[in-house]
């Protein structure tokens, strides 16, 4: 039960003294008050080492020194959670009104590369949007070769073609590209990192601009520059609820300004199909038109919940992102 909620500040939430003692599947809860304090991932890992919080996420820049701390490596878990990373494009504006152009982009992009030198949490390089372990979602398992992977070869390709139709052949030529992130250090490290291989791979500058969350969220709903980043995570374990939800031609989620009416049949048809392989094949069809052939948007990586817990704190996991189940938490000190 919530006790206090101060905005921009701290929830208190409190055992509900009225809950019954003889439901097993959510027994009452053993903690009788827990502080949620509203800080970023820095802020929030400081107050962790200096005893203040029990429980917090790792960033990105701590995660080699924790990984080797004796003590912070035994307090650290790495988990999947159903989430995925992503870059979208505004496919309105130039060079990206041209699906090859996205698909370019989106091949230049070593996943790999990401995971394993910049974020480190054992992440998985995506190839599609809806993160494996969905109900009804494609897995690496069933189709492996679904999606987009790491093809520089290919990715020149795919950007000369374009360059010499529409931009007499000279990089020189293209409209300044830009690349929007909101304000966290993690976020801006993934982009210096991708900056990087456009650079390597297609020769391409392209500005990194940053934003605070909020206004970023409404540069998202307003005017999207040519490439934005989000992350999506489940409301519901579903794989209609990341790509119906978020990508059919007149969801409010969706900021790429993109529509494809055999996207939208396709994730239409799979919601109603009741044999779940068949809709899995559907779902596979419709990822091939968003990350493929129209390349819509860009994945980067399916997400693991990074965090410390102190050791007094027995606790659980829950994969679907944020969902825990805190009534059944205990200290033990």
């Amino acid at each position: 039960v919530m006790k206090e909620w101060v905005h921009d500040s701290h929830i208190v939430m409190v055992a509900n003294p009225f809950w019954p003692d003889n439901i097993p599947s959510v027994p009452k809860p053993k903690i009788e008050e827990i502080v949620f304090r509203m800080l970023d991932e820095s802020p929030a890992f400081a107050e962790y080492e200096a005893g203040n919080l029990d429980v917090a996420g790792v960033p990105l820049s701590e995660i080699d020194r924790v990984k080797a701390d004796p003590k912070l490596s035994q307090e650290l878990k790495i988990a999947p959670i159903l989430c995925t990373y992503y870059y979208g494009f505004n496919v309105t504006k130039p060079p990206f009104d041209d699906a090859r152009m996205r698909l370019a982009f989106s091949l230049a992009v070593d996943r790999k590369a990401i995971v394993e030198n910049v974020t480190k949490g054992g992440q998985e390089p995506a190839q599609w949007f809806s993160r494996p372990g969905l109900q009804a979602a494609p897995t690496l398992q069933t189709h492996p070769n679904l999606g987009v992977k790491y093809d520089p070869e290919r990715a020149k390709q795919l950007f000369q073609e374009v360059l010499k139709e529409k931009y007499g052949g000279d990089v020189k030529n293209l409209p300044p590209i830009t690349l929007m992130v909101n304000q966290v250090e993690g976020h801006i490290k993934i982009a210096e990192a991708i900056q990087q291989m456009w650079k390597e791979v297609l020769g391409v500058d392209v500005k990194l601009e940053t934003q605070e969350w909020k206004v970023y969220l409404k540069t998202l709903q307003t005017d999207p520059p040519q490439i934005w980043r989000l992350g999506w995570c489940q409301d519901y374990p579903h794989a209609s609820n990341f790509l119906k939800d978020v990508f059919y031609s007149t969801s409010d989620n969706n900021h790429t300004k993109w529509g494809n009416p055999e996207f939208d049949r396709l994730v239409d048809q799979a919601l109603r199909e009741t044999d779940e392989n068949k809709a899995r094949e559907l779902y596979a069809q419709a990822e091939d038109i968003l990350v493929a052939k129209d390349a819509a948007i860009i994945p980067i990586y399916w997400y693991t919940r990074v965090t410390v817990t102190k050791p007094y704190v027995k606790r659980t996991f829950s994969v679907l992102g944020g969902l825990e189940h805190i009534e059944k938490w205990d200290i033990q000190q």
